[in-house]
């Protein structure tokens, strides 16, 4: 038998080692790998009527597209054995679908030796961070957030009020020196020194201290955002059984560790105990996780289109 999995790739071959071949010896499988980034993998399925994978990865805010399009099952809970012992954001984010293997959070990184500390996402309009900022693209995870937080500058509701947002993001557009998609680019402009700030997930911070050490996150006064990555099973999917015994392994308490440990993600099993610099680099324990923002994605996905061609406008312009 072959589990097709639809993954992004980063962190590739520590996830080959910490999972797949591990896992392929359990269950004397074959893995196959479908990879790219959340929209186009999405897409791809979308336009397979939901054939073709049988366990997708995805960012809760595209997940709720595919869970909106109806193109994922609905999780059997009772065939998750380790389901109970994550925390309770994990179990069961987006009602009746895929759980979370981990939780982290976008927010502000900065390089602490050029730039004076960040400690408010309005601080990314400050006059001193001219050409200095690399914003995520808007159909990335991170994109919308921009979106919502220029609103908040703006003093506004980006989802009612898309004019007061994006004349924010305007207002911004300064500061901005480039826009990415994946993580790999973010953490490509700051390596090279073309950004020294950027929105980010958290999975890429150890990469951006590899590359530059005096990379710092920033303690943000109103808090960082939630960030959910789920596996689901879509509609087609072959080998259903497959596809439950690959997620229940993706969060065993040993699988969750040792991603942890090697600075893949976060875990979300309570039983996991870190010890302090392992854990200072992720967003970890039930109290860092009841302290992020949630964002409502299925209001966010109902405006997006009219944001990414504003999006595109401006920044084409």
């Amino acid at each position: 038998e072959t589990l097709v999995i639809s993954w992004w790739g980063y962190n590739g071959d520590k996830l080959q080692e910490n999972i797949v071949e591990p896992f392929m010896e359990i269950c004397g499988c074959d893995v196959v790998f479908e990879t790219g980034n959340n929209a186009d993998r999405l897409g791809k399925l979308q336009a397979r009527g939901g054939e073709g994978v049988d366990v997708i990865y995805l960012t809760d805010s595209f997940s709720q597209i595919g869970i909106e399009a109806g193109i994922f099952q609905e999780i059997d809970r009772s065939r998750l054995s380790n389901l109970s012992g994550l925390y309770e954001m994990a179990q069961d984010p987006q009602g009746g679908y895929g759980p979370a293997y981990t939780i982290g959070r976008i927010g502000i990184v900065y390089d602490s030796a050029t730039v004076e500390p960040l400690t408010s996402w309005g601080d990314l309009w400050r006059d001193d961070l001219a050409g200095q900022i690399a914003l995520p693209g808007i159909t990335t995870t991170a994109g919308p957030v921009v979106v919502m937080q220029a609103g908040t500058q703006a003093g506004v509701d980006a989802l009612s009020d898309a004019d007061g947002a994006f004349a924010s993001i305007g207002e911004m557009m300064p500061n901005v020196v480039k826009t990415y998609t994946t993580g790999s680019e973010m953490v490509n402009l700051i390596s090279t020194g073309e950004a020294s700030v950027a929105l980010a997930q958290d999975f890429a911070l150890a990469s951006l201290v590899e590359a530059v050490p005096t990379m710092v996150w920033a303690d943000l006064d109103d808090g960082d955002i939630a960030t959910l990555n789920t596996i689901n099973i879509p509609v087609g999917a072959a080998n259903t059984d497959l596809a439950y015994q690959f997620i229940d392994y993706v969060l065993s308490e040993e699988v969750q560790m040792r991603n942890a440990m090697q600075g893949v993600d976060a875990p979300v099993h309570a039983s996991v105990e870190l010890p302090d610099d392992i854990a200072a680099g992720w967003t970890y324990g039930a109290e860092a996780i009841a302290v992020l923002n949630r964002m409502d994605y299925a209001a966010i996905n109902e405006a997006k289109t009219d944001w990414i061609d504003r999006w595109n406008e401006l920044f084409a312009g």
